[in-house]
């Protein structure tokens, strides 16, 4: 009789390791289309096989050693299993992608290979710097690398750059095809090669991370598998480029939004809104590696750039004894220098939070119009709220319930929809 539980350990494999499993099988093949698809029929053999025969005592190596196996099958097909064998042999072993030695056992277990957590950190690493590739426009490689590494959804790509799911779909596919026509070699590139697509990378481990810190959907508020992933990712970039600033303002951005995890969430998993957070319980040790990593940005760099910006806003909330002792006045300036290096209406939103605590609703709300009037974050539940949220503070309350009941709507995570709803119940 089939055990139920084997499907679900199917399911929490395939959540944590898809992104790795379809990245060492990129590598093996050179074909990032054809990965996903091996990866999918091991998913599915899994399904049958698991709860049949038991869960095996490495899922991950499983799924890997037959995604190898059909990759093989799929080869043979084509009449060039000689070709790919001999393909296969000049490929570095994971973890050799960083340090550049030839594999020890080139044929090697399948099942070992995800489990050398230096080896397989470090490969990851790389396969972003791979499929950041120029031959790809700026959208297209975000959105592959995003999708087949970063182990994000279509959708999950979408609500990050406020596109529609398809668009997103056509990019990937493009850019699939892309690397297939133009036999780009899975290979790590140059020194030189990685300063070029640095930012891309960054950008990439960026939306990785917003993701884990505020889940756009589902019933979990922080995923905290998905952040952590991203905070590795940056500790590990400071160590290879420890003179580009932006790294640094990265990581110092990460660990100082990280801080306050503990704190984001009551015992059931209920969102803790700013002001009401407990803040002994943010982790100080975090702060100070925050506050550490911003200041190697300052020294290394010449001011500070997007990142690093985010991070000193990070750092205004962190050193803070409260809501009230927060120097609004500094993050409001922050923001605008930020709006000045990297304009977005996402930027533009937050500067008018900002505004609002520095100097009442009023001044924030002329902001907010202003992107309504724009027709700006139009598939978003950030503007309703906030604008919603400043006509409640200013009396207005027809107004406010018509702005929370459309950021409800919009909503597509179920912790902070019920914040939404909760507020909207209170005006009655």
């Amino acid at each position: 009789m089939a055990d139920p539980t084997g499907r679900e350990a199917v399911g929490a494999v395939w959540r944590i390791e898809s992104a790795r499993i379809v990245g060492a099988l990129a590598r093996y093949t050179g074909d990032f289309a054809l990965a996903e698809d091996l990866a999918q029929e091991a998913l599915a053999e899994a399904l049958v096989t698991w709860p049949r025969d038991g869960v095996p005592r490495n899922p991950a190596g499983w799924l890997l050693t037959v995604g190898r196996r059909r990759a093989i099958d799929a080869f043979r097909r084509h009449s060039a299993l000689d070709e790919r064998y001999a393909a296969f042999a000049h490929n570095l072993s994971e973890g050799g992608a960083v340090s550049g030695t030839p594999p020890a056992d080139p044929v090697g277990d399948a099942e070992n290979v995800l489990w050398d957590p230096d080896q397989i950190d470090d490969d990851v690493l790389a396969l972003m710097f791979i499929s950041c590739h120029p031959v790809l426009s700026r959208e297209a490689r975000m959105a592959l690398t995003l999708r087949v590494v970063g182990g994000l959804t279509s959708d999950e790509i979408a609500k990050a750059f406020l596109v529609p799911t398809a668009t997103v779909q056509a990019r990937i596919t493009r850019a699939k095809k892309t690397l297939g026509a133009a036999r780009v070699p899975f290979e790590v590139p140059t020194a030189q090669q990685r300063t070029e697509r640095l930012g891309s990378v960054l950008n990439v481990v960026y939306v990785i991370f917003t993701e884990g810190s505020s889940a756009s959907s589902g019933d979990d508020l922080i995923r905290f598998d998905v952040a952590s992933e991203a905070q590795r990712l940056a500790r590990v970039l400071a160590r290879l480029v420890p003179t580009e600033p932006e790294v640094h303002g990265l990581l110092a951005l990460l660990e100082l939004t990280a801080a306050r995890f503990p704190a984001r969430t009551g015992p059931d998993g209920e969102p803790v809104l700013l002001e009401q957070q407990d803040r002994r319980r943010w982790d100080r040790a975090a702060i100070r590696r925050g506050r550490a990593a911003l200041a190697r940005a300052e020294q290394v760099g010449r001011g500070l750039g997007a990142y690093g910006l985010q991070a000193a806003i990070a750092e205004c909330h962190a050193v803070a004894a409260s809501v009230d002792a927060t120097n609004w006045e500094r993050i409001v300036l922050i923001y605008e220098a930020l709006g000045r290096v990297a304009p977005s209406p996402v930027v533009e939103l937050n500067r008018a939070v900002a505004v609002s605590m520095a100097h009442g609703p009023t001044a924030a709300l002329a902001i907010v119009d202003a992107l309504v009037d724009a027709q700006a974050l139009t598939n978003s539940h950030l503007l309703p709220s906030v604008r919603g949220e400043l006509l409640t503070r200013l009396g207005r309350t027809d107004e406010a319930r018509a702005e929370l009941e459309l950021a409800v709507g919009l909503c597509g995570n179920g912790r902070e929809r019920a914040v939404l709803t909760r507020k909207l119940a209170d005006l009655g």
